[in-house]
């Protein structure tokens, strides 16, 4: 398989909706905003921001609105809205202020039922609907498969399954489509042939990918998938996340993990290490915890330089 890297990646910043939808105290609206300016700060052009969601299913997400009304205006950069249906769309568009919808689909009935109560199918249908509600509004619309490399109840997904639902999106007029690790279960080589299967049905669309880091391989999984040609990385400041209807799911990769990584190989990515572990800093101290991120509690490199005891003494 021939490896593909670019010079340059896109990276979306998700800490703001998928970051922190599955965090049982939930933030204020006020820190939200500061993570999405701080986010900004750093170099992120592209943030999802919340979810429309029922606020009874997703409580954190209560605010989306709110949170909406707050935004910075920005002409470069562009604010995701997770979006499930009709009603969450329109939710979104009303609020005037985000530029894209976010729509999922469901690679499992099981899991399509538990995550939005419609079944794999209908998932796609509701996405489809919701790309061309953006449309119809002026915004673009994205389309993500859940579940892609396994389902938490039924185990292992078929290929074909994904690269049909990815073709279906595609001719709907989704601007790109993301294949969603969503249990952290996928292994590079899996990654790297789905990828590719996938790139090859949608061209010319980019793919996104969107791993979590449950079992430890979400680094490798990004790097896989930049080489079979995806061009654009979910991340989470923190490598915070999970999904509350998926068992297991544990956190995103880390934006500054991801950065670092992509940075010393030679791939820009448009942000600031230094600024993301700051964040980092400050979102733990709000959050009154530790974070995953590994580049958050170790630093970057090259370090900085430290005088020896002859310089001091000079």
């Amino acid at each position: 398989m021939t490896e593909m890297y670019t010079e340059r990646v896109e990276l979306v910043e998700v800490s703001p909706r998928d970051g922190l939808q599955n965090e049982p105290d939930n933030l204020s609206t006020a820190s939200k905003l500061e993570l999405i300016n701080r986010a900004i700060e750093a170099g992120a052009r592209r943030i999802e921001v919340t979810s429309f969601v029922n606020p009874r299913a997703v409580p954190q997400m209560a605010d989306a609105e709110a949170v909406c009304a707050g935004l910075p205006r920005r002409r470069d950069v562009t604010f995701i809205g997770l979006v499930m249906n009709r009603r969450g769309a329109e939710r979104a568009i009303a609020t005037g202020r985000i530029d894209q919808l976010g729509a999922v689909s469901v690679s499992t009935d099981r899991f399509a039922m538990a995550n939005q109560g419609q079944t794999s199918d209908g998932s796609v249908k509701a996405a489809r609907e919701i790309i061309a509600l953006a449309k119809a509004a002026g915004l673009s619309g994205q389309a993500t498969i859940a579940a892609s490399f396994g389902c938490p109840f039924d185990g292992e997904v078929p290929e074909a399954r994904i690269v049909a639902m990815a073709a279906e999106l595609a001719a709907a007029g989704a601007t790109e489509i993301g294949l969603a690790d969503t249990i952290g279960v996928a292994n590079p080589r899996h990654v790297a042939r789905l990828v590719t299967m996938v790139r090859e049905t949608i061209a010319p669309l980019p793919v996104r990918v969107h791993f979590h880091n449950t079992r430890g391989t979400g680094l490798a999984n990004v790097w896989a998938a930049l080489g079979a040609g995806a061009t654009i990385i979910d991340a989470s400041i923190g490598g915070i996340g999970g999904c509350p209807f998926a068992p297991g799911a544990a956190g995103n990769v880390a934006t500054e993990d991801v950065v670092y990584m992509l940075e010393r190989a030679g791939i820009a990515t448009g942000v600031d290490l230094d600024a993301l572990i700051s964040v980092n800093h400050w979102l733990g101290q709000v959050m009154k915890k530790d974070l995953p991120a590994m580049v958050g509690k170790a630093g970057g490199f090259p370090l900085p330089r430290v005088n020896t005891v002859e310089e001091e003494i000079a």
